[in-house]
């Protein structure tokens, strides 16, 4: 089975520059849904609170349970709310708010753009009546930006547009509520950070989604990923290797076979247009459920230590690499 190995210390670099940037670590809260985007849910968790992580973002309850003694709070993006003094929730619409429990921790998310989820600024007012109605916790205030990785001015007017909902929501009377709306890139590209958290992601673990044009930070990749040799063969010249023998040897090789495949979340991609591995050695034919061929044999290789790097070979973004890696294979702390 294929390895993982978190690199510590660049997790805890990429953290400093992400806490420079907001002013405290006390208002990151890293995203650790979908298992840490693929880091492994556990371990980040651990990681993030030695550090003195306060705040985490998960997309479920059992996410959120799993890490829950690290945090003084997670927010759970897309699950049914419970009461739970550690737990609050993000909330998309009105009619949600008809029916939430009274002592929830809510969130109440807003759309300022991105238009995937969140109530319209035009709801904000009803929402609100129905919060004082019904005498609900209202914990936050959030939205989300769509383009804060891009060259455009879109970032300034959501952000703009967010300002007018932290008025109206302060003008309502609620003076104890948080406000957040920036991600990953929308931390790297601000150049003063006026809000209690920032929701950071990608950048955590090591990839700055922003163009280089900015001022631009270099961040640390923490997950590199390993497999190990099962077989070595002597080839003839002529010899095809693997699934309807796409790569036929040019020459007598030696070939070792590997123990990681697209069952593992690898990209099966093409074989004739192979992907090379980090010391430069292509991959051999097609890539099976759980083996790929290389020539050589070396006992352990490394398939991927920048996931930027694979994304591009791929046409894909490190977001996907990373978080296609299957949970069953072990994650190691160096």
């Amino acid at each position: 089975m294929a390895t993982i190995l978190l690199n510590r210390d660049n997790f805890y670099y990429n953290l400093n520059q992400l806490a420079l940037k907001a002013g405290s670590r006390e208002k990151l809260a890293v995203v650790l849904k979908d298992n840490a985007y693929g880091h492994g849910l556990e371990q980040m968790g651990k990681l993030a609170y030695s550090y003195g992580i306060q705040e985490a973002v998960v997309a479920t309850n059992n996410e959120a349970i799993k890490i829950k003694e690290y945090f003084k709070n997670i927010l759970v993006l897309g699950d049914t709310p419970i009461v739970d003094n550690r737990l609050s929730y993000a909330i998309s619409s009105v009619s949600q708010l008809k029916y939430i429990e009274p002592n929830v921790k809510l969130e109440l998310k807003v759309d300022t753009g991105m238009h995937r989820n969140g109530i319209m600024p035009s709801s904000l007012q009803e929402a609100l009546n129905i919060i004082k109605r019904r005498k609900l916790n209202l914990y936050g205030v959030m939205t989300h930006f769509r383009s804060a990785d891009e060259l455009t001015g879109e970032y300034y007017w959501q952000k703009k547009e967010f300002e007018e909902i932290k008025r109206v929501v302060k003008e309502a009377g609620f003076s104890k509520t948080r406000f957040h709306s920036h991600n990953s890139a929308g931390l790297l590209r601000a150049k003063s950070f006026d809000e209690d958290i920032a929701r950071v992601g990608i950048a955590i673990y090591g990839y700055n989604p922003l163009p280089k044009v900015f001022d631009f930070i270099e961040l640390r990749p923490v997950l590199s990923l390993w497999a190990k040799r099962v077989s070595t063969r002597e080839l003839k010249s002529g010899s095809r290797v693997g699934y309807g023998g796409d790569f036929i040897a040019p020459r007598d090789m030696l070939i070792s076979t590997y123990n990681i495949g697209y069952g593992d979340g690898w990209f099966r991609g093409d074989s004739k247009n192979p992907y090379y591995i980090e010391d430069r050695f292509p991959i051999l034919g097609r890539v099976s459920m759980d083996f790929l061929s290389l020539e050589g044999n070396r006992d352990e290789i490394c398939m991927m230590q920048d996931a930027k790097r694979v994304s591009e070979h791929f046409k894909t973004i490190p977001y996907e690499v990373v978080t296609s890696l299957m949970p069953h294979i072990p994650r190691i702390i160096i």
